[in-house]
């Protein structure tokens, strides 16, 4: 082959490349738009009964297992006192059906069983938690994949979880990763709390920022924390921390209300 010949053939292996090279890195500037992207809600949305936003702490709401229903403290604690005041039986707050007063746990299982054959993506995931508790965490894994196909973003976090820890499959960096990110992308707040860690760990201050400011917005107070210590290192800027600030204050009042701040109350006499 000529000079000329073998210029031409390395020009267009380097034009190629290029080409190569610029379709992956537009491929990671459009997964960044869709990461960064603010979510409208948490993903836990609104409590099914009242229409107020569910709380990011876990311990603020129950799950219902004869439903799959996940409804605010609030709305239960409302219709366990309207129950004893006019001597009803106990049912579920949303569907109405009632509990029974013996066996319930394997009620609810036989409930959660069914729901899951149904392809209810909260079924499965509740599903997959009894086989992790079990120590079958390739089961539990069958079950979250199946509910993180159906668009399910807790089963997503969940399965970070198990890539991180390698339960039920060999630990796997890029796709615990992966999962993560589909999780924050859907709204989940702890999976955006630990991508901000990611991002600081590996010096990448700008990016785990944004993560903590988004998570911040859905009302995760850890989040809020963190870009305070931003804040004083000078990390954050004065204008994006009261942004921040103001965002996370909203969210929190957005979950508030009577019945909740009296369920609440009526937890801490418990616990004292």
């Amino acid at each position: 082959m000529s000079s000329n010949g073998s210029d031409v053939a390395a020009d267009m292996t380097c034009c190629a490349s290029c080409g190569i090279i610029a379709e992956v890195d537009r491929a990671a500037e459009l997964r960044d738009e869709i990461l960064f992207r603010q979510p409208e809600s948490s993903y836990l949305g609104d409590c099914p009964i009242c229409c107020l936003p569910l709380s990011s702490d876990s311990e603020k709401s129950t799950m219902l297992g004869c439903c799959s229903r996940l409804i605010c403290d609030g709305c239960d604690f409302a219709n366990k006192l309207r129950e004893f005041e006019e001597n009803l039986e106990h049912t579920c707050p949303f569907c109405r059906v009632p509990t029974p007063k013996s066996q319930a746990e394997a009620y609810l299982n036989s409930n959660r069983k069914r729901r899951a054959k149904a392809n209810d993506p909260v079924a499965l995931r509740e599903m997959s938690k009894t086989h992790y508790h079990k120590g079958d965490y390739k089961g539990a894994l069958e079950y979250l994949m199946k509910a993180a196909e159906l668009g399910d973003v807790g089963s997503h976090y969940l399965i970070s979880d198990l890539y991180r820890e390698g339960k039920g499959v060999e630990k796997d960096e890029k796709k615990e990763l992966y999962h993560t990110e589909e999780a924050a992308i859907g709204g989940h707040p702890e999976a955006r709390f630990f991508l901000a860690f990611y991002e600081a760990r590996n010096e990448r201050f700008d990016r785990a920022v944004k993560h903590w400011i988004i998570a911040a917005n859905l009302g995760c107070g850890d989040s809020i924390q963190q870009l305070k210590k931003g804040y004083k290192l000078g990390v954050v800027s004065k204008e994006d921390f009261a942004a921040a600030l103001r965002a996370h204050q909203a969210a929190v009042d957005a979950t508030k209300s009577p019945q909740r701040e009296e369920a609440a109350k009526k937890q801490l006499k418990k616990a004292n």
